[in-house]
This record gives structure tokens, C-alpha cells and sequence, in this order.
């Protein structure tokens, strides 16, 4: 069940389906308190997981072991600087705002223009690189990619937004939106296919794909699909990148009506979508290396933490633990805070055993309770 958080803190579009619940308990924590305030043991596995899974491992466990910060509205993208403060998005206020990693103090670092509201538009994914800050938007005729100078000292503000890769298809629904710098020095985009199902299979476009280029948004070397920027293909709708310590991308995709999925992702590939929807055992298509009913997962960002891949889920309002082996599974996926935080969105890698947790209620499909949304410290084992 998910919990209300009771604070005494100096902080204090249009959704097609309600599918988040809400009910009662409480817990006392602050913002930028350490001090654990939760400790969840794994739940059962997935009922959607494979039934040729490899042999299970020992089980994970996550601990929530503060309130980073609270108070934030549609909380999207989250981006570490260098120094360790965060960057967070706001989709539907279209502001970025910087986060201090250890207080919990925010600063509006102030709104970027061109971003244009509808449906599961708006402002998306952040990245950092080299003295940039990169955005995923929905502007008026598409979603984009722009980047815009960022100093990172006190009292610096944004840049002017410049284009990086225009052209990403929009739509009210299936947007994408997660972007993130890989081992490669590359930036990669996850898009969405917008309900328009043909463009997952059309390599022409930007649709239902992931995407890769260099920082300036030109094909990187070495693409699989000369002169484009298309990565992969045959996705429904992608909000989780993440890489394991060999460098393999891991990739995490919304269903319909049955699987969601997480995949393995390499150049090239053809994922299936619509065509196939979970493991179809299709030739030509990838199989997933989990999936899940639609109703436990929705899943949006994953991170990679001791072994794992770590998945946020919304609809499912819980935090996933698919355990590795190289490129395979090594056990179950296990399900940790189902109910006790809502929906959650964003979940991004901080360093050794820890993880930041975004919770998502406040995104017209929740229902917000006192303090919502926040940022939780983590810590995995």
C-alpha cells in the first residue's frame, strides 16, 4: 500500500486513464535526511517471467535510506553534475531545476523555452556532457533533442536551447523521451512510435526507435544503418537506457495490453513491435530477456546496480530487480516498495550500492499525497 509522508519541510497534460491508488499509513522523514526510513524485502517474482529462465539467484534487497527532496511537480528527467548535485525536469512546468545532493535545496536554474504541452509531452529527459545540458522536448511540430550551456557554479543559469537531432515524430502518447550519454561517449535516445504503429518498423523514421549520435546529433560512427541515427528498431515506446559494467545497453519498453519488457539491445536489431508484443519466438524479431504483465510494471527508467538491472515502474508502482549473468538473466525478477511510494518514474545509478528514486504521482495519472513528488536515496545490495 502506498504511503503518505508526513514532513515539516520549507518546500512545499490531460491524462487518458486514472491507474494509480492510494491509502493510509505514514512515516516520519525529511528532506535530505539519511537515516534509513524503510527497509523492503523482495516480493515474489513476475508471473510474466520466462518460463526457460536460467536458474535463480540469491535474492536482492533495497533499502530507502532518506528523502533527498520533496515538493516537485511532474517530475521527468534526472541528471547527475559532476560534484554530485542532481538536475531534475519538470515536464509539465518546463522548468529544470537543480537539486543540492546532500541538503535537498532546490534552485529553478529557469524554464526552457519551445517546449509544448499535451498528453505525455512536454519537458523529458535530461543528460550532462562536456558543459551541457541536453533536453528531450515536445516542441510545437515534433520532439527534439536540444542541448544548452550549463557552468554548474552557483548562481549560473541555462543557456539558450540549441538544436541537436529535430524530426523525433509527436504525438499524446509514446513520446520517449529518456536520452543518456553511453560508455562510448555517444548520446542515445529512447522514442516512442506516438500510437502510429508503422513507424516502429519504418527505419526512415524517428519513431519507435533508439536512437545514437555524437553530442552534435550527426550518426555516430559506426551505426549500423549508414547516415542514420537509428540504433535499433521495432519498439513501442521506450523511457529506460541503461548500461551494465561490459558495456551492453539494456533497454526498458512499454506494452500494449500484455508485456511490458526489458531488452537487450544491440545495433541493428529488429524488436518486434507491432508485430510481435513480449517473447513471440519470431524469426527476425528479438525476444525480451524479461517481460511483465502491463499492470505490475509500465515501465519507464532502469538503472544498472550490484549485479542488476533496476526498473521503475508506473502503473505498477513498484521498483524492479532483474538479476544478470553477462547478457542473460540469472534468477527472477523481484519486486521491491510495491504500493508505498506510487508511481514511479526515474531511477538513476549514484555510485557503488546507491541508486535516486523519482516517484511520479504528480503526472495527472497519480494520486498525490502530502510531500508528492520526491526524490529517495536508495541503497541496494
Amino acid at each position: 500500500m502506498r504511503r503518505p509522508v508526513v514532513v515539516n519541510a520549507l518546500w512545499g497534460a490531460v491524462a487518458l486513464v486514472l491507474m494509480a491508488g492510494c491509502s493510509s499509513g505514514t512515516t516520519e522523514e525529511q528532506p535530505g535526511t539519511a537515516p534509513p526510513t524503510s527497509v523492503s524485502s523482495s516480493s515474489s517474482a513476475s508471473s510474466a517471467s520466462p518460463s526457460s529462465s536460467p536458474s535463480a539467484s540469491t535474492a536482492g534487497r533495497v533499502s530507502v535510506t532518506g528523502t533527498l527532496t520533496e515538493g516537485l511537480k511532474s517530475p521527468w528527467g534526472l541528471a547527475e553534475l559532476p560534484g554530485g548535485d542532481l538536475l531534475v525536469s519538470s515536464r509539465d512546468e518546463r522548468t529544470i531545476t537543480r537539486i543540492d545532493g546532500r541538503t535537498g535545496a532546490k534552485t529553478v536554474l529557469g524554464e526552457v523555452p519551445g517546449v509544448v504541452l499535451g498528453g505525455e509531452g512536454g519537458l523529458l529527459g535530461l543528460a550532462v556532457h562536456d558543459g551541457w545540458v541536453y533536453a528531450y522536448l515536445t516542441a510545437a511540430s515534433d520532439n527534439r533533442i536540444v542541448r544548452m550551456r550549463y557552468g554548474g557554479g552557483e548562481g549560473d543559469r541555462l543557456g539558450p536551447p540549441e538544436p541537436v537531432l529535430t524530426g523525433i515524430p509527436k504525438g499524446f502518447v509514446h513520446n520517449g523521451g529518456r536520452i543518456e550519454f553511453g560508455p562510448d561517449g555517444m548520446l542515445y535516445a529512447g522514442t516512442g512510435e506516438t500510437g502510429r504503429t508503422g513507424l516502429a518498423q519504418d527505419r526512415a523514421s524517428l519513431g519507435g526507435k533508439i536512437l545514437r549520435m555524437t553530442p552534435e546529433g550527426r550518426p555516430a560512427p559506426g551505426n549500423p544503418f549508414p547516415g542514420s541515427v537509428v540504433y535499433s528498431y521495432g519498439h513501442r515506446n521506450v523511457q529506460g537506457l541503461a548500461w551494465d559494467p561490459e558495456g551492453r545497453l539494456w533497454a526498458s519498453e512499454f506494452g500494449q495490453n500484455t508485456w511490458d519488457e526489458l531488452n537487450l539491445v544491440e545495433p541493428g536489431r529488429n524488436y518486434g513491435w507491432p508485430e510481435a508484443e513480449g517473447r513471440a519466438g519470431k524469426a527476425g524479431f528479438v525476444d525480451p530477456v524479461a517481460q511483465w504483465p502491463t499492470s505490475e510494471a509500465s515501465p519507464s527508467g532502469i538503472a544498472y546496480a550490484r549485479g542488476a538491472i533496476w526498473m521503475a515502474g508506473l502503473r505498477g508502482e513498484r521498483l524492479w530487480r532483474v538479476p544478470l549473468s553477462g547478457a542473460e538473466r540469472s534468477g527472477e525478477p523481484e519486486a521491491f516498495l510495491t504500493g508505498e511510494y506510487g508511481r514511479l518514474r526515474t531511477v538513476l545509478a549514484a555510485g557503488g550500492d546507491r541508486l535516486w528514486l523519482v516517484t511520479s504521482e504528480t503526472d495527472t495519472r497519480g494520486t498525490p499525497g502530502p510531500g508528492d513528488d520526491r526524490i529517495l536515496r536508495l541503497e541496494v545490495r
